[in-house]
Parts: structure tokens; C-alpha cells; sequence
């Protein structure tokens, strides 16, 4: 096999998928979707051709057509990361159908019961597919090399609705024949069910996949732009008013990047297990409900998921080796945007927090140098292991050194060149460096750009973003240490991000009674804000104070997302104060893991497996 990405079975010489129809047929009772897929190839094959799938059962493969079977085989082995290799033996055929199911152990999807939801009334099903969980959704070529456009038909109980990162079409009962042989139609035709039809006319990676199903409203805030959420009055409100700048942000990003291609920019504010802050699933933006902070503040996530509709959507990563280029120029092209909507001081502050992040995380791979390259190697690694800041924050610096080098207004015509000439394709780091010195002639002699993208750790012309309110938060987080404690009129002015970024520099073992103090002042403990109330939280572990426990545990059950994840049960599991805090990681992990999607209960145990 001459594979292209080392997380897929996908071979080169094999003709790559252009377009897959589904159809779901979604089944709470047994947390199963009972599916068919149709998929067509560039051009006609003989001979195999290799699919990925995980936890998906195979039922048989057809002509569409004849509905002649087509021979198919699923590897014995299962590989821990990509999966089973499915391979379809074709006789000069571009299009075949996959009759097959999910099961409960899918690591894409997230069953809620009506308990885990807002409402506590219905269930609740969602997907998260970045970075290779598509192929336990349904069979493809689950690597970004890979883009595909894409129908669904989704056939859900009547009193929930589906929005998917689609063009919708119509809401519908279902018809006789049409399923596909995704189940029986006297099933597919039952009382009580709807159909619910999308389209994807824009070829995306199949990461990009994405659908949610349950008892949804929404919310217009903006000519192109929906508020989705769970059907409770209070969350539409709150997040209606904190995403309310967010057709200025993509008007803002059309000035720097060139036109939205995607048509609609609507938002999806999951339940709390949802694992990241926010996924960029284009048409309809996936967020974590901790963004809703009330000051506007979680549009900067907003921002990063807009931006990603140039840089990550438009022009994405050939496979997972080259994440820079999805997450290094969106971080970019994020802070470009909050720059012009909410001002430089805004912008800087988050790149002071980026740069600290940074830091953390290159200390943190220290004993895995390939981790610190923008570039690595990522053979036999998970993926969903190797998240860090280092795609984000490093290449961000790259990129930030670029545009010092050759000016912003180059730079800036060099970014609009680069995405019009590469959108909807996907590519590596070599096809971006030849592009940029066949742009920027010379430019290879003014930055090493080996040095930047293969070599190890921060270069040393990285820069320290610096602005007047972030040397202010080191001078007063570096006063700590003394005894210090900031006054109320220092930080009347403060909002989320500048309390993170003092918490986050400051020392990560101090005197309990000045950490109890410090909350007594400013209750930190109780914020509303996660960013504040975790990086608090991991002080107050780090310096045995015991009495914060109990809002450990509350924080660990009510929120799935995996920022807040990793720091804490790392804090607990690396205290070597005593043997309580690891205890408490164990117990509070076993309470709460079903509450977790798959991909944040992996990542726990490994944090745990690891101490």
C-alpha cells in the first residue's frame, strides 16, 4: 500500500471519493444508527479499494444499481488508532452502497440521555469527527486528502429536529423507497418519525462531518447567522447576546480574507460534554456552552471558528503532520479579526495568553521533542494525543514573524493570494513554503524556514507579544511570590482573559493562605467563567490546599470540555503532596467518565494511565 497519511488506510494509488449520499435512521433505544451509504469515486476501479471504519458493522456492500453484491473483506487486525481496514474488491465500477450500522462504542458520537440534557426531557445525540473519527460514522477515506461533498437524509423521532454543517433543504415525513436499504421502510415509514434532508454542495475533509439531533431552537442574530441551542429560553438569550457581533467579525474577515464561501455562519451551543470550546464544522459552528460569558468575551471562540472559513475549511492540512496550516493561520487570521472588532489591547492580551500556553506545552514535551515541531512525524501516535498548543501557538509565531519580515500590507496581500489560489484543496508544508518564496523572493534568506517548521522547541526570533496591560499582569502575577496581592482598583477593569493570564503566570506552588486569600478577595473560586475558574482551581491543587475539592469535583462533573479536563486531572495526578489527590482524580474519573464523549474519556485515561 502507498499510503498518504499516517492515520488512514487511504492508498494512492487508489481513485479517491468525490461524493458520498447517506442515509441515518437514528435509533435512541439502543444508541445504534442503522445506515446506508452510496459512494462515488473520481473515476472507475478494479480491483481494491480501502475504506476506514471503526465500531461500524458491515452488512453488505452492493452495486446501487444491479444490487449485484460486491465482494469486501474487514481486516482481522484492529488497529488501536485507525481502526479496520475495509476493502471493497471493484470490477470497473465508480459507485457501490454500504449497508452497515453504528454501535454504541462509535468514537464520533456522544448519546445524551434525557437526564445529561438542558431540558432533562428528550435525548440528545451529537458528533465530533476531528481528527479521524468520520469512519466510525459511516465508511470513507477518512483522511483531509480526501474532500468530498455530501447528501443526508436523517430520519429522527418527531418531537426532535437535526441541524448538520449543511445546506438544510427541507423537514419532511419520510417516503417509501427512498432509504437505501438503511433499514426496513415499514421502519424507515413508522409513525411518529420525520426525515430531514441536507446537502453539502462545498467538498470539505471528512472531519468536517457533522450533524447534532434533538429538541433545538434558534435565534436569529444576524443576516447569516442562527443561534442554535437546546429549547431553553435562558441559553438562546445568553447566547444570542454574547455572539450578537458576529456578522461585524465575518464582514471584518471577508476585508483580510477574501469572500465567505459558505453561505451561512450559524452557531450550535451543545450540551456541557461537548469536548472542545468549539468546532468549525462549516455552515454550523459547533460551541461548548462555558463560552457563554456573559461580557462578550467567548466571541473570541467564535472568531477562531470564523476564521477557520479560510484557513482550515477553504485550504486544509494534507493529513494530521501539517495541523499548522489549519490552526497556525487561523490563530493568525483570529487575531486579525479580534484586532479590528474589539482593538489591539484585546488582540495582544490573547496573544500574551497564546505565548504562555506555548511555553507550558514545550515544557510539557520535553522528553518528545518530534511533539515541538510544526511539522512532525505522527506515525503510530493518536492524534487526539498529540493536541497542543505547539500548531497553534508556534505557528501563529511563524506566521507573526513572516508578516515582521516583509511588512503587514505584503503580508496581508500574500495571505488573500494564498487562499485564493489553494481554497478548497488540500496541502502540506512543502506546497505553503514554495509558495511563500515563489511569493516572497528571499524571504529564505532573511527567516530559516527549517529551522521555523522541522526544528524543535521556539525559535529564537519568536516574539513575546507585548502591550501595555500584559507587562502590567506579569509585573503584578511576578509580585505574588512576595506576598502581593493585585488591589481592587488594579484590576476594576478586568475581564476573563486578563485573570487568566495572571493566574496562568503565576507560580504554580504557592503559600495556601495566600492563594485562600487571593480567592477571599475576588472569589475566583465561584467565576462564571471557566478560563478563570479552572486556572485558579489548578493553583490551588498544585499548593495542597485541600478546601477547593469540593469545586474540583463540581467542575469535573458539569463540564466535559477538555481545556478544563487536562490541567485539572493532570494538577490532581501530579501533587505530590500526598496520595489524596490522585485518589480523588481516580474517583471523581469513574463518577463522571459517562458523561464525557469518547474522545475526552480517552484522553483522561491516558492522563491517568501515565501516574
Amino acid at each position: 500500500m502507498a499510503l498518504i497519511d499516517p492515520h488512514s488506510y487511504t492508498d494512492s494509488t487508489q481513485p479517491l471519493t468525490t461524493h458520498i449520499s447517506l442515509n441515518l435512521y437514528f435509533d435512541f433505544s439502543s444508541s445504534i444508527i442503522h445506515a446506508s451509504s452510496i459512494l462515488t469515486l473520481s473515476k472507475p476501479h478494479t480491483g481494491p479499494l480501502s475504506l476506514d471504519t471503526r465500531s461500524l458493522n458491515i452488512i453488505s456492500i452492493l452495486d446501487p444499481q444491479t444490487l449485484i453484491p460486491i465482494p469486501f473483506q474487514l481486516s482481522s487486525q484492529i488497529d488501536p488508532i485507525k481502526g479496520q481496514n475495509l476493502i471493497v474488491v471493484l470490477s470497473n465500477q465508480s459507485r457501490f452502497l454500504i449497508k452497515y450500522t453504528t454501535t454504541p462504542s462509535s468514537s464520533a458520537l456522544q448519546w445524551l440521555s434525557p437526564p445529561q440534557t438542558f431540558n432533562k426531557n428528550l435525548p440528545f445525540v451529537y458528533t465530533q469527527c476531528q481528527a479521524i473519527h468520520s469512519r466510525s460514522i459511516f465508511p470513507c477515506q477518512d483522511t483531509p486528502a480526501a474532500r468530498i461533498t455530501y447528501s443526508a437524509k436523517l430520519n429522527v423521532p418527531r418531537q426532535l429536529s437535526a441541524v448538520m454543517g449543511a445546506k438544510h433543504i427541507e423537514r419532511r415525513p419520510p417516503f417509501e423507497n427512498e432509504c437505501e436499504m438503511a433499514c426496513e421502510d415499514g421502519i424507515w415509514c413508522a409513525e411518529g418519525r420525520m426525515v430531514e434532508d441536507f446537502v453539502m454542495e462545498q467538498s470539505i475533509p471528512p472531519y468536517l462531518f457533522a450533524f447534532a439531533v434533538g429538541e433545538i431552537a434558534h435565534k436569529e442574530v444576524g443576516p447569516r447567522t442562527w443561534i442554535y441551542a437546546e429549547s431553553v429560553p435562558s441559553v438562546l438569550e445568553m447566547a444570542a447576546r454574547e455572539f450578537a457581533g458576529t456578522e461585524e467579525m465575518i464582514r471584518q474577515g471577508e476585508k483580510l480574507f477574501g469572500p465567505y464561501e459558505w453561505d451561512r455562519f450559524d452557531l450550535l451551543v451543545l450540551p456541557p460534554s461537548f469536548p472542545y470550546g468549539g468546532m468549525e464544522n462549516p455552515k454550523m459552528v459547533f460551541l461548548t456552552p462555558t463560552v457563554i460569558r456573559g461580557d462578550a468575551s467567548g466571541g473570541q471562540v467564535v472568531a477562531h471558528e470564523l476564521a477557520h472559513s479560510w484557513t482550515g475549511n477553504l485550504i486544509t492540512n494534507k493529513n494530521n503532520e501539517h495541523f499548522w496550516l489549519n490552526e497556525g493561520y487561523t490563530t493568525y487570521a483570529e487575531r486579525r479579526i479580534v484586532e479590528a472588532v474589539q482593538g489591539e489591547e484585546r488582540a495582544a492580551l490573547n496573544a500574551g495568553i497564546g505565548w504562555r500556553g506555548l511555553n507550558k506545552d514545550v515544557e510539557r514535551f520535553k522528553d518528545n521533542l518530534e511533539s515541538t515541531k510544526l511539522k512532525n512525524n505522527q506515525e503510530g501516535k493518536d492524534p487526539d494525543d498529540l493536541y497542543s498548543q505547539v500548531p497553534y501557538e508556534k505557528g501563529y509565531q511563524f506566521l507573526w514573524r513572516i508578516e515582521r519580515q516583509i511588512g503587514r500590507p505584503a503580508f496581508d496581500d500574500f495571505t488573500m493570494k494564498y487562499i485564493a489560489t489553494f481554497k478548497f484543496q488540500s496541502i502540506d508544508t512543502e506546497t505553503f513554503l514554495n509558495f511563500l518564496k515563489a511569493n516572497v523572493p528571499g524571504i529564505e534568506k532573511e527567516i530559516d524556514l527549517d529551522l521555523w517548521t522541522e526544528g524543535t522547541g521556539i525559535p529564537p526570533d519568536a516574539c513575546e507579544p507585548v502591550s501595555s496591560i500584559y507587562v502590567k499582569i506579569l509585573e503584578l502575577a511576578n509580585e505574588f511570590k512576595f506576598g502581593r496581592v493585585p488591589s481592587e482598583e488594579e484590576v476594576a477593569d478586568w475581564q476573563g482573559q486578563e485573570w487568566e493570564l495572571y493566574l496562568e503566570n503565576l507560580p504554580k506552588s504557592s503559600e495556601p493562605s495566600q492563594v485562600t486569600f487571593l480567592d477571599k478577595r475576588y472569589r475566583l473560586a465561584e467565576s462564571k467563567d471557566y478560563e478563570v475558574k479552572v486556572a485558579f482551581l489548578e493553583v490551588a491543587i498544585s499548593s495542597g490546599c485541600k478546601k477547593y475539592y469540593g469545586e474540583v469535583e463540581k467542575t469535573l462533573k458539569e463540564v466535559g470540555r477538555m481545556k478544563y479536563l487536562r490541567p485539572l486531572y493532570t494538577a490532581l495526578v501530579q501533587f505530590t503532596g500526598n496520595d489524596e489527590a490522585k485518589i480523588l482524580a481516580k474517583r471523581l474519573f469513574a463518577e463522571a467518565r459517562d458523561s464525557y464523549h469518547p474522545i475526552a474519556q480517552g484522553v483522561v485515561e491516558s492522563i491517568l494511565s501515565k501516574h
